[in-house]
């Protein structure tokens, strides 16, 4: 253990080289710039660019964060699904307000996020429902998330059982599976330099318009 807490110290960061970012030639809406972020995430083979982790807040106040992956993004926020009834769906009921963060380390950026989490109407969580894959329905269709599982065989046999019950009925929906937008008051793009001279713009909308602010590092 005395020897992996010694790599931890010495573990290089930020090497580059990392892409250029023209921060005086950027779009009006963060949304837009994200996507042209995510783009170049994609051209430059990062794995997985759509996880982000969605930072929430329990009943306690004490912040949680897990990763999930992006659904879609458009001028009116960010989506992503979880079903209403897990503890994430728990925590935003009680306050929506919620945080992503997006690292694509290979190319130094990061994009912050802060806003609100609405629920979507009906027709759209069963329409993102229905399009995820059959073991990802079927675990959700257990209804289970978090609970304590006393035996591994335990999730072998009710996956199955509802893979079975999928075939016969495959347009089943989760009752409380939801499809969430986060409609962004903060968005903040930081992109890493090898010499710690990073940039970092932030987005906020003030009134009726997104107003771009540089941030020291």
């Amino acid at each position: 253990m005395d020897d992996i807490r010694k790599v931890i110290t010495k573990i290089k960061t930020l090497n580059g080289p990392f892409p250029a970012f023209n921060f005086n030639n950027t779009s009006e809406f963060p949304n837009e710039l994200f996507l042209e972020w995510f783009q170049e995430a994609i051209d430059y083979g990062i794995h997985e660019p759509h996880s982000m982790t969605l930072s929430t807040i329990d009943h306690n106040g004490f912040p949680d964060a897990r990763v999930l992956i992006i659904k879609d993004v458009d001028q009116y926020g960010w989506y992503f699904a979880s079903s209403s009834q897990s503890e994430k769906g728990k925590q935003i009921d009680f306050n929506p307000n919620v945080a992503m963060t997006f690292y694509w380390a290979l190319i130094g950026r990061q994009v912050r996020i802060r806003g609100t989490a609405i629920k979507m109407e009906n027709e759209l969580s069963v329409k993102d429902f229905l399009a995820r894959g059959t073991v990802a329905r079927a675990i959700a269709l257990i209804g289970k998330q978090s609970s304590i599982l006393k035996e591994h065989s335990e999730l072998d046999e009710a996956l199955n059982k509802q893979i079975e019950i999928l075939q016969h009925n495959p347009s089943l929906v989760f009752p409380s599976w939801t499809l969430y937008r986060l409609v962004a008051k903060e968005v903040e793009f930081w992109q890493a330099d090898e010499d710690r001279r990073h940039i970092r713009l932030r987005y906020s909308f003030e009134g009726d318009r997104w107003l771009k602010k540089l941030l020291w590092p």
